[in-house]
């Protein structure tokens, strides 16, 4: 795995993710901030959506948006021998 596929650019990713969601801008014509919350395609709470309920199209999501989901890692043991899964083949088993 490298370029957009490095642990490191994904931890970019999830801060980068991290910095939008929190992000507000002045809306002269609602007379107040708005957030991502009320911009985002939240089809589970379409009412009242918190940033949780958007909906994310990113590589990040096959760890839950979750840099401690991203850092786990687990024993296996098969016909090979013994290792360590990592994120690695999380993301190879998902696709």
């Amino acid at each position: 795995f490298s370029g957009v596929l490095a642990e490191d650019v994904l931890r970019a990713l999830l801060e980068l993710q991290d910095e939008l969601a929190a992000a507000t801008a002045w809306a002269p014509g609602a007379g107040r901030n708005v957030s991502l919350r009320d911009v985002c395609y939240a089809p589970l709470n379409p009412t009242e959506p918190g940033v949780g309920d958007c909906a994310v199209s990113s590589v990040t999501q096959y760890f839950q948006n979750n840099g401690s989901r991203l850092a786990l890692t687990a024993p296996q043991d098969d016909s090979s021998g013994r290792g360590t899964v990592d994120w690695h083949d999380h993301l190879i088993y998902c696709v």
